[in-house]
């Protein structure tokens, strides 16, 4: 007689085959234990349309929490009763999603992004100008590896998925990066003889290339400080560094230098697009260079359109 697993280990399980990311397991996991809870434990299979809206309701109008997170919920319940359970729920997929607020992006003066990696240093000051002399968003530069980065073009590969992105790599930090790099690649020799070494590789490329994990070009550009056991696969690797010490130290750098704006490292972000655009460069290309599908997401930034004209020149690297 076969047993079936565990509802959240079943979860888990087609989270897993379809190669999502450990941050949206967890996060659908998390809401699917809330929705169970919510309803007394009783089993999803034995529950519909309104007690999924009943959920919702409740996360909207008593917990009020943001539409960001109202979002996030159906989308863990649809994948439950349509990946997990086998249950087509049609009026699921048409729930009236929460509308985000179109808050204007807080952005920063060059002054101010000077006087904030100013208070900077290190790995902590190399990784927060990346972020504003490059446009990337936080997790694209800490899960960078060594060979995504193209020191010959000055430019930076951003991997995501099957899609690839390229954006620029400013000249200003080409020559700490490689002395980075070179403080990463003894850490990595010293691993090696230590009988690690390996990183852990996306998908399912290490069973492909049962080699490559330890190879230099598959390092973490950024890698952490100790090494940790992977929670999928039980292998030790050294993982990258954990996003909260970069947001730690750029939130306590704006409070040294007396700024009131909510900054955060997203913030380097909106402040690489505002300040392209307030120079002159095209938005079509500011656009590619964030990665926008579509260039009404970019047209937030627009203080300044379509001058065009400039050779594309990182913020970072300019007078």
């Amino acid at each position: 007689m076969d047993i079936k697993p565990r509802l959240l280990d079943q979860v888990r399980g087609q989270i897993r085959l379809r190669h999502y990311s450990i941050r949206t397991e967890a996060v659908y996991l998390e809401w699917i234990r809330r929705f169970i809870r919510f309803h007394k434990y009783r089993h999803p299979q034995d529950m519909g349309a309104s007690e999924v809206e009943a959920f919702l309701s409740d996360l909207a109008v008593r917990r009020d929490v943001s539409a960001f997170t109202q979002n996030q919920a159906p989308s863990a319940i649809l994948f439950l009763y349509k990946q997990v359970l086998q249950i087509e729920l049609p009026w699921l997929e048409g729930v009236i999603r929460a509308k985000r607020s179109q808050r204007l992006p807080v952005v920063l003066t060059r002054e101010e992004v000077a006087s904030v990696l100013a208070q900077l240093d290190g790995t902590l000051w190399l990784v927060s100008s990346l972020l504003y002399g490059s446009g990337m968003r936080l997790m694209e530069v800490l899960r960078l590896r060594v060979k995504d980065v193209e020191f010959s073009r000055l430019e930076i590969l951003i991997r995501d998925g099957a899609k690839g992105q390229v954006t620029m790599l400013p000249s200003k930090l080409v020559a700490p990066l490689q002395l980075h790099l070179e403080r990463v690649k003894q850490l990595h020799r010293q691993d090696l003889l230590e009988g690690y070494g390996k990183a852990n590789l996306p998908h399912a490329l290490a069973r492909k290339y049962p080699n490559a994990a330890a190879e230099w070009g598959w390092q973490f550009v950024f890698p952490s400080i100790n090494r940790s056991e992977d929670p999928r696969s039980g292998g030790i690797f050294r993982h990258h560094l954990h996003e909260k010490t970069i947001q730690r130290a750029i939130r306590n750098a704006v409070r040294r230098v007396g700024l009131h704006k909510p900054a955060t490292p997203h913030t380097l972000r909106h402040c690489f697009a505002t300040h392209l655009l307030e120079s002159g460069q095209d938005i079509r290309t500011v656009q590619e260079l964030l990665g926008h599908a579509d260039v009404k997401t970019t047209q937030i930034y627009t203080h300044v359109l379509n001058r065009g004209g400039l050779a594309v020149l990182s913020p970072l690297d300019r007078p």
